[in-house]
């Protein structure tokens, strides 16, 4: 690795004729990473090649003393060395870190959710804001200091996480506790006395330290971005994108295309519209119009100074985990004009990989774990939205993190009215964000309490109209076809949300004689503790089926598929009894919090509430577990699921009038249901 350029005719090459690894070397983070590299003939000394003092046993290197690290490494973190000014001897200042508040840092949960135990045999260095400090390539470089005009070599680059990052030192060999192991092995090593006086820490070292908190990502409220930038060019619409280092913004290639004069452009950044010049332009190595790759990163020809009014938004790392229900909100992205809305609907939490993949990913997609990188994010927001349109603008996806803002992804051009729901992980542009920026703000995860994650790994396999019957959030929604019926009767009846313009009831929820359809009200997304539903549709029209008790309600306006509202699969086989089943009711009809009961589907003979063995015709009988129904929750409409797979459930039946025990099977009655439900997910 040696520069052959640095001062050149001065340097010497001498062959490597044995290496001494430390015996009790297993690994960096066990401690023991040292070596000796015997060379094959003596160097010659000179102005330019001289031996380092080597510690003593006793030697101490103070809590906050200066000293030097070099080495022909990386400048940035994951940046190929053929993207930097070729193989230059870098030096940098860092400061020795005691070994309490060095393990008081590392005990913070870092990347990849890592924390470190030190050990005697290391030595920390470097800056816990970050920013500066060794980076791939310099491992083995030396780290010394200057003590009245000797240098000591203190310690041996052995590892770090990633380059440089905030609360994550450098962790060197301790060379002191090697004096020993050295002496056995090396002669004519100098080891001098340590000069006097011995000094003294310059900090206290102490078991509590103080975390630095990223510069990135702070806004003084939500809405209120300081990272918001308005690209404005001669001869196309403006276009919105994000500030993420002091010369840097992050927006879509697209809005650029066929425009080469830059000489007058220019972007507008908060607070009052400053204008700042553009000084170059980089389109994404692998731009094309497909969402994932449309973007670019502007040059400002003045940097900027962070103030609370102008900052940088955090940008994730590779293998950043958005924890599920994360608060987010949605940020304009590109060109186009926003729906104008209110801002409560810019309001979103992230979704669970699990939940994302099986929804809305592709058939046969991995769903991705914690620490994986995913292909997609999802969002679901807290307000539904009934009125305005959002074909009109593209948007960013911005996540908060214990205070501090990241812009998780970027959503595909519209293709309907609809908000975003799906977005492209930006953590996946890193690498290209980071050769194109080097000083853009790529932070570490800061929350790292895990929830429960469901450790399947594939999805339940989707009906050509999509998925159906998948289980949300067991603390939140946890059955999303519950449905309630409002308006038909004195009671609040159960439904089941059988496709997104339609749910299936019982008729005695809605008579055959009075019934007007316009009177109907139907809630979607109510939770457990009788919270009222996140959403709500008047009904259109009313459905009777022939020789059934089941009758369709269509919505008059359909809803979209989300953790509120998602159809359940439809049984099309004979009644099973051999899979897990349970009914969903409420526990009483003023709360309506859900509550299940498991039950096994018997044979006529079997069943507790036939007088002879013969079941009326178009139904089918159940018997209950330990929980068993009272009396008013049979009549409720309520529906009998069974397991279809792993956290996914297909409807067997509707509850008939007056009985806990007896349903209405929807196998029977497909050919109607498909007929008046297209889309109707049997399987």
């Amino acid at each position: 690795m040696l520069n052959l350029d640095v001062s050149a005719g001065m340097h010497q090459i001498v062959n490597v004729s044995d290496i001494l690894v430390h015996e009790n070397y297993s690994g960096a983070v066990h401690g023991n990473d040292i070596a000796l590299m015997r060379l094959a003939q003596p160097v010659n000394f000179t102005e330019y090649v001289q031996p380092i003092c080597l510690p003593r046993a006793n030697h101490s290197f103070p809590h906050g003393a200066s000293c030097w690290a070099t080495g022909w490494g990386h400048v940035q973190e994951r940046v190929p060395q053929s993207l930097q000014s070729g193989l230059i001897l870098q030096q940098l200042e860092m400061k020795i870190i005691g070994p309490k508040e060095c393990q008081c840092l590392f005990n913070y949960k870092g990347p990849l959710n890592v924390t470190v135990k030190l050990l005697p045999t290391m030595l920390c260095a470097g800056y816990k804001e970050g920013k500066r400090g060794p980076c791939q390539g310099d491992t083995g470089g030396p780290l010394v200091c200057e003590e009245q005009g000797q240098w000591f070599l203190a310690g041996v680059a052995s590892f770090g996480q990633g380059c440089a990052r905030r609360n994550r030192p450098e962790v060197f060999a301790n060379v002191v506790t090697f004096e020993n192991w050295i002496r056995e092995r090396v002669e004519g090593a100098a080891f001098p006395e340590q000069p006097e006086p011995i000094p003294t820490p310059l900090v206290e070292d102490s078991d509590n330290c103080t975390i630095a908190l990223p510069e990135c990502g702070i806004a003084p409220r939500p809405g209120d971005w300081p990272w918001k930038a308005v690209i404005i060019t001669p001869a196309t619409a403006p276009c919105h994108g994000v500030l993420v280092a002091e010369k840097w913004v992050l927006a879509p290639a697209s809005c650029f295309l066929g425009l080469k004069d830059i000489s007058s452009w220019h972007v507008m950044l908060p607070p009052k519209a400053q204008r700042i010049p553009i000084l170059s332009i980089q389109l994404n190595v692998n731009f094309t119009r497909d969402y994932e790759y449309d973007l670019a990163l502007l040059e400002l020809a003045v940097p900027v100074s962070f103030t609370e009014d102008t900052r940088a938004v955090c940008l994730p790392h590779l293998y950043h985990y958005f924890l599920p229900s994360s608060q987010c909100r949605l940020i304009q992205w590109g060109q186009g004009e926003p729906a104008l809305a209110s801002p409560s609907l810019l309001e979103a939490k992230m979704a669970s990989n699990w939940w994302c993949y099986c929804v809305r990913g592709s058939e046969l997609e991995v769903v991705a774990n914690p620490l994986d990188n995913p292909s997609i994010l999802c969002a679901e927001y807290h307000e539904e939205e009934k009125k305005s349109c959002w074909m009109g603008s593209r948007w960013g996806l911005l996540c908060e993190e214990s205070g501090s803002w990241f812009l998780a992804g970027l959503s595909k051009p519209p293709a309907d009215c609809l908000r975003p729901r799906v977005f492209s992980p930006l953590q996946l542009q890193s690498l290209w964000i980071r050769q194109a920026a080097l000083t853009s703000y790529m932070e570490d995860q800061l929350n790292w309490d895990f929830p429960v994650v469901r450790s399947l790994s594939s999805c339940p396999s989707k009906t050509k109209f999509g998925a159906c019957g998948i289980q949300s959030d067991k603390d939140g929604n946890p059955w999303p076809w519950v449905a309630e019926v409002h308006g038909a009767r004195d009671e609040v009846c159960m439904a089941t949300l059988v496709s997104p313009g339609w749910v299936l009831t019982d008729t005695h929820c809605v008579p055959r004689h009075g019934s007007i359809a316009s009177r109907l009200q139907v809630k979607l997304g109510t939770k457990r503790f009788g919270t009222p539903g996140q959403v709500s549709r008047p009904v259109s029209s009313i459905h009777y089926s022939k020789g059934s008790t089941l009758v369709l309600l269509q919505l008059e306006t359909r809803v979209e598929k989300s953790a509120s509202a998602l159809p359940i699969c439809l049984n099309s086989r004979p009644v099973p009894n051999d899979v897990p089943c349970w009914v969903l009711s409420w526990e009483d009809t003023e709360n309506r919090v859900p509550m299940e009961a498991r039950v096994s589907i018997v044979s006529p003979i079997e069943c507790p509430c036939l007088k002879e063995p013969t079941l009326p015709p178009g139904t089918f009988c159940v018997s209950y577990g330990r929980k068993r129904l009272h009396k008013y929750e049979a009549d409720l409409g309520t529906s009998l699921i069974c397991q279809r797979a792993p956290d996914s459930w297909v409807l067997i039946g509707i509850s008939i009038r007056g009985s806990q025990e007896l349903y209405a099977p929807v196998e029977t009655q497909q050919s109607w249901i498909s007929q008046t439900v297209w889309d109707a997910p049997f399987v």
